[in-house]
């Protein structure tokens, strides 16, 4: 049954990621290939959000039909994911479970999953080498991995072109990325390192995510609807990795869609 438009109405006021600026990139990529990871199996997917929290993308995924279960270490964010399903009336194809990135394993056991979107969680793991393995142990053969992660020089032109040039240097220089031990991020990762994480898989896609917007002021970013057209499709354009490879290491995030053999 077709969604309710008054329904989707109120969740596209609520930052979906179909179309907010800042995860739009990401959703593109990952509608496509998950559509077609689906028609090649002629059933929905099943699909584990890593951290996945609240539920930005997890209901999304879910009203399309696919079966997802969200894994957050939050009590209080799987408690926000509850009340969202059940506003998008998706109960019967959400589930949540406590736990960490590098636990899927133990949790959900290997091969289970179609699809595992890890967005915005590596870079609070312990161990970022082991928490792939664990990801990609959970998938089935032909299985895809979302990753999205922090981006060092991103980070770096953003505090430069924000005067904050220390912070700058810091995060240029510390291994981890970080501008100072107060730093919130605990890492962040450059192209190259990310690639050689998910060696053995086959890449799928690379993308630059905000690599515009979070440097330009909150008024002009939500502005009137065709100036956000205009900077959307600059921020689709820009970060593909294949056209604007400079251009891609210079945004906030990196989008790696992965394959398991």
């Amino acid at each position: 049954m077709p969604d309710d438009p008054s329904r989707s109405r109120r969740w596209s006021q609520r930052t979906d990621p179909r179309t907010a600026v800042r995860t739009a990139v990401v959703w593109d990529l990952l509608d496509a290939l998950a559509a077609e990871r689906g028609t090649a199996l002629g059933r929905p997917l099943d699909v584990v959000d890593v951290g996945g929290g609240t539920g930005g993308f997890a209901v999304p995924l879910a009203r399309l039909g696919h079966r997802v279960t969200v894994v957050d270490p939050s009590p209080d964010a799987l408690a926000a994911l509850q009340r969202r399903v059940a506003e998008a009336d998706v109960g019967g194809r959400v589930r949540s479970l406590q736990g960490d990135a590098g636990e899927l394993v133990g949790l959900l056991g290997e091969d289970n999953a179609d699809l595992v979107l890890c967005h915005g969680a590596l870079e609070y793991t312990d161990d970022p080498v082991l928490a792939l393995t664990d990801a990609r142990a959970a998938l089935r053969s032909q299985g895809l991995l979302s990753l999205v992660v922090p981006q060092r020089l991103g980070a770096v032109l953003a505090r430069a072109l924000s005067g904050r040039f220390h912070d700058a240097l810091r995060m240029l220089d510390d291994p981890q990325g970080r501008a100072s031990e107060d730093d919130t991020v605990p890492r962040r990762f450059d192209r190259a390192e990310v690639l050689d994480m998910v060696d053995g898989m086959a890449i799928r896609a690379v993308h630059g995510v905000r690599l515009f917007v979070d440097l330009l002021p909150g008024a002009l970013v939500d502005s009137d609807p065709d100036t956000t057209a205009a900077l959307l499709q600059l921020e689709r354009l820009a970060g593909d990795n294949l056209a604007h490879p400079e251009l891609v290491t210079l945004a906030a995030q990196l989008h790696v869609v992965a394959q398991r053999p």
